[in-house]
Formats: structure tokens, C-alpha cells, sequence
């Protein structure tokens, strides 16, 4: 079976959950209210659907390969990519004015999400696009603006990030690719870049590298580090296409998944030196990769929800398909279909439910991202700002992490053929894997949700995400249904572990860092596992009402199952979870180097 995109959760989350009509009340969204959320969402569907979804498997067999400097992408792709270019889908999120159509994140994650289910090797290109296009925006000159953002957004040309060094991985501190200033304002960049994910291929016409190098004379560690743009082909000043610069791959990876995304090792400046132009300021470059990383970050967690979403539908497919066994209730004579024994309804409701829970999350935070930079009042921005910021290790970290055990789930549905590629499952679990590494490792999350996101404000944020959770509850509470206040004891039950977490961390972060470090990785997946949670708990509520009000029944009678199985089955792991992180940090660290 191929993909279908699931438009209805996706509608519900955006219009109920995000509230995109508020979104649309900020005057720079005056026109992407729900009608336009739903042309965009069925649009995308078709496309992902019917052109993308089909090279999926065909990338896992036929990837991207390397040939004398030049990389082909696997059949399919390019044609693709011009489809891809040729609907605006590049320039969703992006500035009018740049060629974009400038709508809301809330949007922009539906289209990030269906593009990823259907192909996530084909989605990282226009993935690390978005990126550059968000630094250049952010920090390039208005000259360098109108030079490569729309070329980029029409899909003429790509983007990359180019940060990994063979000795230097996440500590970017050890960068030693140099930048040498040259008499006309531009610079000659030499060094190796590994892990440079589309930064060859046979689908544009140029490749804009944003490359991360050290020039001569700036200070040591990250804080001497600046951004410079390196162009494929050169840019003339009328725009067309100059001469070849001096950047080169020299191979691509073979990896475990994602095989049809050409992960590369280019090398700049072995001809005399690749031209450089800076972006911004010298020494700055580190503080503007940041933006592409965190709008990456965001993009990353959306792509564990796809894959999780991909995995789901191929599981209920096979166990709908497979007949083995009577169930264990007698309702059927003979053998029937898996889906009918309990065991395999629960794994597929796991599945089900860690998808549409950190699926809200998401739409929630991508809201939150647009009211924190187009919102008219000062205050709303700084408090969507700093929601939107806590939430983004959360959706990376928690909905990558997710993924993996739904795809392994996946495959354990599957039982035996699960484990032979030719059925597809393993697929998904191969990809899903590399989603917890790049863009920062879930202990990189971890570290950032501590370090940035919970000490530098005593936790006040934290706190006061706990508090608007602590009002979910009460809602919750106070309905009649059982499912409601069956919710909200759960959700009590996590919010409490939450906050006693958080006043660990923030109590033993300077004093004993080990201690808060050791359940670092446990505080976000408790986080995560909270805060997607009270999202659920907010969707219940919803489709209580819908349902109560005669809208589409079937589709609210499951969410409301849904829900519950999330607080019953995931939400009720927080008081374990709270235990190891509190009480458990000793034995983490106890044992030494030379014990292992």
C-alpha cells in the first residue's frame, strides 16, 4: 500500500488545536484562516500521494550514488523536485515578497509533515532550503537577500548547512575550516565538510553552501567562528550563472537509512581556494547557523511524526491483511485477521496515539512560532516566544524518540516479515533512526532544554507551562464523562512528576551536575510525554463537543478512544519516569570508566 495522507487529524489539530482562526487574526496572516489551512492541506495531500509517495521504496533500492564528482539522484527525483517547485510548495512559510507565499508555521508543519510520510529522503532537500533561507533572512544583506532566496524558493536552486568536520561533530568549537579575506571584500575557504546532507545532485541548477569557517585571527573556540555563503556555480551580477567554484564532493555515505538523500563529504579549496561571501558579521556565524538549526530542529521533529505515521498505516494494513490464529475471546470460529487479538490492537493503538499526540504538540508550537514573531503586541510575542522555544527540544527530542518505537512496533506487527525487506516495514525504522542524531542529538535536546530552557529563568517557564496544564486538568475534571476525568487524573498524576523534575534540575543543575545531566534524556521524554499529553487532553474536550453537536461521529469517537489510550498506556509512565530522574541519579554516574 502507499501512503495516505491523514488530512482529517491533521484539519482537527490545526483548526481545533493550533486555533489557526486566531493565527489569522495577526494582520501579516489576515488571509490564511481554516479555509485556506484546508485547500493547502487537500492540495498537498494529492501531490504527496500521487507523485512523491511512489519513490519512497524505489530511494531504499535504487539510492543516490556517487560518480566522479558528480552525484545522481535515484530515478524519479528530479522529476519530482520540478513538480515539487512548480506547486510554490518550497515557498509555503517563506516572504511574499521573495516569491513565497508567507503562510503561517501552523500551515507550513501539515505540508513538512505529508511531504516527509510520503519520502524522507526527498524531503530533506527542500528541508535544508528552508534553512538557508531562514539564516539568509535573518542575517544576509538585502543584496545577498535578492541574490539567492528566490532562486531558492522557486526551486531553481537548493541550500545546505555545512557545520561537521571530521574531528569536529557536535563541538563546533573545533572547526578548523579557514576563511582567508581577499582584496575585494570576498574570501577563499578551505577545508573538509562531512555529513552535508544534499550538498550534491542532479536536481537544481546551482547549490547554495552555508558554510561554517574560522578566518584568520579570530578567536579561538565557537565565539571566532563566522557564516559564509559558497555557491556551486558563482552568481553573476545579473543572476545567471558564472564560473564553477572550487567546492567538490569527493564521496557520499552509505548509511543505514535514508538512503536516497546523498549525504556528502565536499572539500572546499583544493583548486586555490572556494569564494566566499560573509554572511552578517566575522565571529557571528555560530549565533546564525543557530537559525537554520532551529528551524531544522523543528523540521526534524515533524519528520519523526511522518515516519511514524508511515509506519502506522503500513502495520494496520498488514494485520488487517493477515489471518493467523482464533482470537482469544471465541467471537470468531476459525482463524482471523491479527487485528482482532488484543496484543496487536495494542500495539497498533500505541502507534496510533504517540503519533496524533506529538502531531498536536507540534501544530501547537508551529502556532505559538507565528504569534512569537508577527503577533502586533510585544508581550504575546515574548510569551509565544518562550513557549515556542521550550517546546522545540520537545518535539525534536520526544517525537524522534517516538518514532523509533512506533517503527519498531511496526515491524514487530508484522512479526517475521517485518524482518525481510521486501515487505517495506524495516524501511521505516532504518529511517527513523538517524532522526534522534542529526540536528543535534536527543542528549543535545536534553542539554538545551536544561541548559537554555529551564535554568537560565529558574524555570519559570517551565512552571508556567505547568500551571496552563494544571487548568487543562480542571476543565477535565469538571465534565461529567468518564473518559474526561479518567484523563485528568492521568494528567495530574504527569504535570506533579513534571514539576518535581523540574525543581531537581533546577536545584542540582549547578551544584551536582551530574545528577541533573544523568536524567537530562529522562526529563525531556517525561516533558514531552506530558506536555503531548495535555494536548490530547485538550482534544478531548473538543471532540466531546463535536460529537454532542452531530460533526462527523466516527472520526471523534476515535479521537476520544485515542485519547484515552495515551493517558492510560504512555501518560501513566510519569510517575516511573519521575522516580528514576529524582531518586535514580547516583547509579547513572556510580561506576567509573575503567568498571565498564
Amino acid at each position: 500500500m502507499s501512503y495516505v495522507a491523514p488530512t482529517k487529524d491533521i484539519l482537527f489539530c490545526i483548526k481545533e488545536l493550533a486555533q489557526i482562526d486566531e493565527v489569522a487574526k495577526i494582520p501579516a496572516f489576515a488571509e490564511a484562516g481554516f479555509d485556506t489551512a484546508q485547500a493547502v492541506v487537500e492540495e498537498c495531500a494529492k501531490f504527496n500521494e500521487g507523485v512523491v509517495a511512489p519513490l519512497n521504496w524505489e530511494g531504499d533500492k535504487n539510492p543516490s550514488f556517487w560518480k566522479d564528482g558528480q552525484v545522481t539522484t535515484t530515478p524519479g527525483f528530479k522529476d519530482a523536485f520540478k513538480q515539487f517547485a512548480e506547486g510554490g510548495w518550497q515557498g509555503l512559510q517563506h516572504p511574499v515578497e521573495f516569491g513565497g507565499q508567507g503562510l503561517p508555521k501552523a500551515i507550513g508543519a501539515a505540508a513538512i509533515e505529508m511531504l516527509n510520510s510520503a519520502n524522507t529522503s526527498f524531503a530533506l532537500c527542500p528541508l535544508l532550503t528552508d534553512g538557508a533561507i531562514e539564516a539568509l533572512l535573518t542575517a544576509g544583506t538585502p543584496e545577498q537577500q535578492q541574490m539567492y532566496i528566490p532562486k531558492m524558493i522557486d526551486g531553481t536552486w537548493t541550500g545546505t548547512m555545512n557545520l561537521t568536520e571530521p574531528q569536529a561533530g557536535s563541538d563546533l568549537a573545533l572547526v578548523r575550516t579557514r576563511a582567508e579575506p581577499q582584496p575585494d571584500g570576498t574570501y577563499k575557504i578551505f577545508g573538509t565538510k562531512i555529513f552535508i546532507t544534499f550538498g550534491e545532485h542532479d536536481m537544481a541548477e546551482n547549490i547554495v553552501h552555508l558554510v561554517l569557517a574560522r578566518v584568520a585571527g579570530a578567536p579561538e573556540g565557537v565565539k571566532g567562528i563566522s557564516l559564509f555563503i559558497v555557491p556551486k556555480f558563482l552568481v553573476n551580477a545579473d543572476g545567471s550563472l558564472g564560473a564553477r567554484n572550487d567546492v567538490h564532493c569527493v564521496s557520499i555515505e552509505h548509511k543505514l537509512g535514508i538512503k536516497a538523500s546523498p549525504t556528502c563529504v565536499l572539500q572546499y579549496g583544493d583548486h586555490g581556494g572556494a569564494i566566499g561571501y560573509l554572511v552578517g558579521q566575522e565571529n557571528r556565524g555560530l549565533e546564525y547557523m543557530f537559525i537554520m538549526m532551529n528551524a531544522a530542529r523543528y523540521a526534524v521533529g515533524v519528520q519523526g511524526i511522518s515516519v511514524a505515521e508511515r509506519a502506522y498505516q503500513k502495520a494496520v494494513q498488514y494485520a488487517k491483511d493477515r489471518v493467523q490464529s482464533r482470537p482469544v475471546d471465541g467471537s470468531m470460529p476459525g482463524s482471523a485477521a491479527i487485528i482482532h487479538h488484543p496484543d496487536v490492537k495494542r500495539m497498533l493503538m500505541t502507534m496510533r496515539a504517540y503519533t496524533e499526540a506529538c502531531r498536536a504538540m507540534a501544530f501547537v508550537a508551529g502556532a505559538a512560532y507565528d504569534a512569537s514573531h508577527h503577533h502586533p503586541d510585544e508581550a504575546t510575542r515574548k510569551q509565544n516566544q518562550a513557549f515556542y522555544e521550550f517546546l522545540v527540544p520537545l518535539v525534536k527530542g520526544y517525537s524522534t524518540e517516538m518514532s523509533l518505537d512506533v517503527a519498531s512496533l511496526g515491524v514487530q506487527v508484522h512479526g517475521g516479515m517485518g524482518f525481510i525487506e521486501e515487505t517495506g516495514a524495516a524501511q521505516y525504522l532504518r529511517d527513523a533512526k538517524i532522526l534522534t542524531i542529526y540536528e543535534g542529538t536527543t542528549a543535545i535536546q536534553a542539554n538545551d532544554l536544561v541548559g537554555r530552557k529551564t535554568i537560565r529563568d529558574g524555570g519559570m517557564v517551565a512552571k508556567a507551562i505547568c500551571a496552563q496544564i494544571a487548568k487543562t486538568e480542571g476543565e477535565l475534571a469538571a465534565r461529567s464523562s468518564v473518559a474526561c476525568r479518567a484523563v485528568a487524573k492521568r494528567l495530574t498524576a504527569g504535570r506533579k512528576a513534571l514539576e518535581d523534575v523540574i525543581e531537581f534540575i533546577v536545584a542540582n543543575t549547578k551544584t551536582n551536575p551530574n545528577a541533573a545531566f544523568a536524567g537530562s534524556v529522562p526529563y525531556l521524554m517525561l516533558a514531552g510525554n506530558v506536555v503531548a499529553g495535555w494536548q490530547m487532553g485538550r482534544a478531548l474536550m473538543i471532540a466531546e463537543d463535536r460529537l454532542a453537536a452531530g460533526e462527523d461521529a466516527e472520526f471523534m469517537k476515535t479521537k476520544i478512544v485515542t485519547v484515552r489510550f495515551y493517558a492510560d498506556h504512555i501518560l501513566s509512565r510519569a510517575a516511573g519516569m519521575r522516580d528514576a530522574i529524582v531518586e535514580g541519579a547516583e547509579s547513572v554516574t556510580a561506576l567509573s570508566a575503567e568498571q565498564f
